[in-house]
């Protein structure tokens, strides 16, 4: 006999080894997919910033084109001689007239926003836009923008601003006006940024402007524009307030800050590769933000496949262990077979006798089952036909009652229309014989439904008027509601109201539970019995509901009674007045209908019985 341990050894073993084998597999594909990912993802980045510095030199050219196109045009006003007379001065109107319009006509053949002229004191004398009362300029005092301090000091100036009068931003250029070696004025030019607007899409990618403060002037997205992309030191805020250079805007931070360092050319943050380049003689800079999705992307595809490969590798060097072991498992397993098969034929004989004989037996029980089914139903169908009958007795009275008055009459009648016979008088005769015709029909109304009801058959389903059926039961207690004098409300007219079952039985179930309503009503002193019917919808979304209810103002129903009031003999009735059959096989009749019957409290202080039954009967494709 082997010892547990040797072949608990051996397994442990193997165990160990293919545990050993699986983290080596792992650790290789592991490695794989790094490597590839990172070889992957710098090449990506390098060639997407090959791709994207061509169109940053190309756009970085055009911005400057662009705005250094009109550069030098206010060097050129101090040549003319209506803008050196009016420097010199004094300032009259016609000086002023004259040198706004040499500037004017300057203006629109180069394309600015505004050429004007300023005095040694920064006040604007001359500008192109003195017609136009938003952005006239004349007068202005602007001696603390840092461009007319650059030209007094006898140097060029530029800078970014946002103009003073019409808030429109652009970039500012001025020129110190010499007469012989003084500094009498300076001569600016603003240049429009819109032009910029039509050159994003060549960069392909987020890109913005940012001047000498680091402040973002005009970019592609709205909501990177006058941002800072550093922090500003109280000293930059102090002088931005001072010389007024974004009006009075609030310069918030810009998204990724304080992750950007606009002087590095190349810098990563988080998915975005951000590309700048400086802009000649500007201080400006042009920054491109490119999304690396489609690297990541690319990386993380090509680190898949690398760790497919080697998945591969490993699976074929498992396949190749396998092979061997599988062989040799083979050929045991083949043995093992041999000997289980024999087994197994013996076991499955037994079970193939064992399932026929349980086979006879179910078969046998099905019989005898279907044999009591069919019994209970006869029962049931016995059991309704003599709660008919008993019920029938209880009306007797009623329908002899019904019935004596037409029969004297019929008995006078014919007995008057003898006598007239033999008096050779027939109108009288033809009279009596009309009046008896028509006190026969109504005897025939009279018994007719007391014969539909007293018949026994099988439940036919079909659809059944609602109305007639409540008209067919109170018929019955007619008389019984007059002697106890009934206040009847009927709301159920006939062809109103539908319902899907049978019209015998269903008056059953009336008759059954307007008779229960009379006997609790026996002592109200003003008795009132209200029948309603309708339709409503199906919860589940299926076929609509009929409903109808009888309401009385009875004694009512305590909850201990209303717990059992559908369980068979039981009843509240007085000793000998019912056997408590009534309820329990009308809700059998209900359900068999597919409805139910409920019970509830009566406004009124009585008892109201609803019954629920389908409006429709199956549909048929």
């Amino acid at each position: 006999m082997t010892h547990p341990r040797t072949t608990e050894r051996p397994r442990a073993r193997r165990m160990a080894r293919r545990l050993a084998g699986a983290l080596a597999a792992l650790a290789l594909m592991a490695a794989s997919a790094l490597v590839a990912y990172r070889d992957s993802l710098e090449q990506g980045m390098a060639q997407l910033q090959a791709e994207s510095n061509h169109r940053l030199d190309l756009f970085a050219s055009a911005v400057e084109g662009m705005v250094k196109r009109t550069e030098h045009v206010p060097a050129t006003v101090q040549l003319h001689p209506d803008i050196v007379a009016l420097l010199r001065g004094p300032t009259t109107p016609a000086r002023t007239a004259a040198a706004s319009a040499y500037l004017r006509r300057l203006n629109a053949h180069v394309g600015g926003l505004a050429v004007f002229t300023l005095n040694d004191r920064g006040v604007v004398v001359a500008s192109s836009n003195r017609d136009h009362p938003d952005d006239s300029r004349i007068g202005n005092d602007v001696a603390f923008r840092p461009y007319f301090l650059e030209a007094l000091a006898g140097r060029v100036g530029r800078h970014f601003a946002i103009g003073v009068d019409g808030k429109t931003p652009g970039y500012f250029v001025s020129h110190p006006i010499h007469d012989g070696a003084h500094v009498i004025g300076v001569a600016a030019i603003k240049i429009s940024l819109q032009p910029i607007d039509q050159t994003w899409d060549m960069v392909g990618a987020p890109a913005l402007l940012a001047d000498a403060n680091r402040v973002v002037i005009h970019s592609s997205r709205a909501d990177w524009r006058y941002t800072s992309l550093v922090p500003s030191t109280l000293e930059q805020r102090v002088e931005q307030q001072l010389t007024r250079l974004y009006d009075d805007m609030r310069i918030a931070q810009f998204p990724l800050v304080p992750e950007l360092d606009p002087q590095r050319e190349r810098q990563q943050i988080g998915e975005e590769l951000v590309l700048t380049r400086p802009l000649d003689g500007m201080d400006w800079r042009v920054m491109l933000f490119l999304n690396l999705k489609d690297v990541r992307h690319a990386a993380l595809m090509q680190a898949a496949m690398s760790a497919v490969a080697a998945a591969f590798v490993a699976l074929l060097v498992l396949v190749l262990v396998q092979a061997r072991r599988i062989q040799r498992q083979r050929q045991e397993a083949r043995r093992m077979l041999e000997s289980a098969n024999a087994d197994l034929e013996s076991k499955v004989a037994a079970r193939t006798q064992d399932l026929l004989d349980a086979n006879a037996h179910l078969k046998h029980e099905v019989r005898e089952r279907e044999q009591a089914e069919q019994s209970l139903r006869d029962a049931q169908a016995e059991l309704v036909h003599a709660a008919k009958m008993a019920m029938m007795g209880q009306l007797a009275a009623g329908i002899t009652h019904e019935l004596t008055q037409p029969l004297g009459a019929i008995r006078t009648l014919s007995g008057n229309a003898e006598e007239f016979m033999r008096r050779g008088q027939l109108d009288p005769v033809a009279s009596n014989l009309s009046i008896i015709g028509r006190l026969t029909e109504q005897m025939g109304n009279i018994i007719q439904p007391l014969k539909a009801f007293a018949r026994k058959s099988e439940p036919q389903l079909s659809r059944t008027d609602i109305g007639q059926t409540v008209s067919n039961a109170l018929f019955l207690y007619g008389l019984r509601m007059r002697k106890m004098q009934v206040a009847v409300v009927n709301d159920c007219a006939p062809g109103t109201v539908h319902a899907w079952c049978d019209g015998n039985r269903l008056e059953q179930v009336l008759i059954n539970l307007i008779g229960n309503a009379l006997d609790a009503m026996a002592a109200s002193p003003a008795p009132r019995l209200v029948l309603r019917a309708g339709t409503a919808p199906h919860a589940a979304g299926g076929t609509p509901w009929t409903w109808v209810t009888v309401e009385d103002n009875g004694s009512g129903l305590s909850p201990k009674a209303r717990e059992q009031l559908f369980e068979p003999f039981f009843t509240t009735k007085a000793p000998g007045a019912g056997l408590g059959l009534g309820l329990a096989i009308s809700r059998d009749i209900v359900r068999g209908f597919g409805g139910e019957i409920q019970v509830a409290d009566s406004p009124d202080g009585g008892t109201c019985f609803r019954l629920q039954i389908p409006a429709d009967g199956p549909r048929t494709t």
